[in-house]
């Protein structure tokens, strides 16, 4: 019997601090997003993911000084325009933050049936609010003693999933009393992943005037240095790619994979999506259909670079067609599969 389930049971002294019933948390975790478009909230936004050593690792000598004094001094203005053109205005939030509560109520619901209330279902984001510290003492306070840890990304990047980990695991390192924890393995190849994904490029092409003459799979990049590193996003995207295909039971020529979000002078995952469909475009594919798999909620590299950037350059280049089919979003696929790896993580936790 642990200590809680005695507490519980009133064997504990009456000055003994009140100990909530023991809980299960499950913590989804995303990128991030501002509190608000303005200059101020994009500046503290930007200074904490550009601060990350994970996501750009030159010295801090080297890189604080031009980040403070010459990036933050202009960027907060131009990713602020680019956030008021996709900002949901009726709730004051970026999509993303919409997208990520409403897949959070779908999963609460989901194991709220399986589990009742042995199961708490919140999320956070690695950079700006509600962050993974607040939300970890939060779950520790209603009495989770076992928290688990899943960072919404398909593939994994040591951009991505590794430091909202750390984010995580600093948490864990302020607490009383740690609760046990893990952490959630990519699920970029899981069977159910891709027939979402596959059945999402259905759809999609099926609202289509035109069967599109190719679809791109546009992911996130990253320095070519970190592939050289050892990190096996590059490969894991290969895989999606090739996996979504063979579903979908086209060739080759059919479906590309690009990378996407550029940032610095040094050389990033090519082929580089705003390149690519230009010249796709002027070499005669002149219907094209974009996907992001490595999103697991639209947010505004899929919004604003992929629907507008992105799109511009191809017709620019000649291109008479351009389609974006959305992310997974919250939609029932994806519930289900976000849902099932949950249950496979949570074994040996709940019954």
């Amino acid at each position: 019997m642990t200590q809680q389930d005695t507490t519980a049971q009133g064997h504990a002294p009456a000055d003994h601090p009140p100990i909530a019933k023991q809980k299960i948390g499950v913590l989804l975790s995303n990128l991030g997003t501002p509190d608000g478009h303005d200059y101020w909230s994009m500046r503290r936004y930007l200074s904490e993911f550009l601060s990350d050593r994970r996501v750009i690792d030159y010295p801090r000598w080297k890189w604080q000084p031009l980040l403070q004094t010459v990036i933050l001094a202009k960027r907060p203005f131009t990713s602020g325009a680019a956030y008021r053109s996709i900002w949901n205005n009726d709730a004051d939030e970026s999509p993303l933050a919409t997208i990520t509560k409403a897949q959070t109520a779908k999963i609460a619901a989901a194991l709220e049936s399986r589990h009742g209330g042995e199961v708490v279902v919140d999320y956070c984001m690695r950079y700006g609010n509600p962050s993974v510290k607040s939300r970890v003492q939060a779950m520790i306070d209603v009495g989770c003693t076992r928290i688990l840890f899943f960072p919404l990304y398909p593939q994994y990047a040591g951009a991505t999933v590794a430091t909202a980990n750390d984010q995580f695991f600093r948490a864990l390192m302020d607490a009383v009393w740690q609760p046990a924890s893990r952490t959630v393995d990519p699920y970029f190849d899981r069977p159910s992943y891709i027939d979402a994904l596959a059945k999402s490029v259905e759809r999609g092409i099926a609202q289509m005037d035109q069967v599109p003459d190719i679809l791109i799979c546009s992911y996130h990049g990253l320095p070519k240095r970190y592939l050289m590193q050892g990190d096996p996003y590059h490969c894991q995207c290969q895989k999606t790619t090739r996996l979504l295909k063979e579903r979908l039971g086209w060739d080759d020529s059919r479906i590309k994979t690009t990378f996407q979000s550029r940032f610095g002078p040094e050389e990033w995952l090519q082929p580089y999506t705003v390149e690519e469909v230009a010249r796709l475009a002027q070499a005669g594919k002149k219907r094209i259909a974009v996907i992001a798999p490595a999103f697991s909620a639209d947010c505004i590299e899929t919004l604003e670079e992929i629907n507008e950037e992105i799109k511009e350059s191809f017709m620019h280049a000649g291109g008479e067609s351009f389609s974006y089919i959305p992310c997974l979003n919250d939609h029932d696929d994806h519930i289900a599969v976000l849902t099932e790896v949950i249950e496979d993580n949570l074994a040996g936790w709940s019954a």
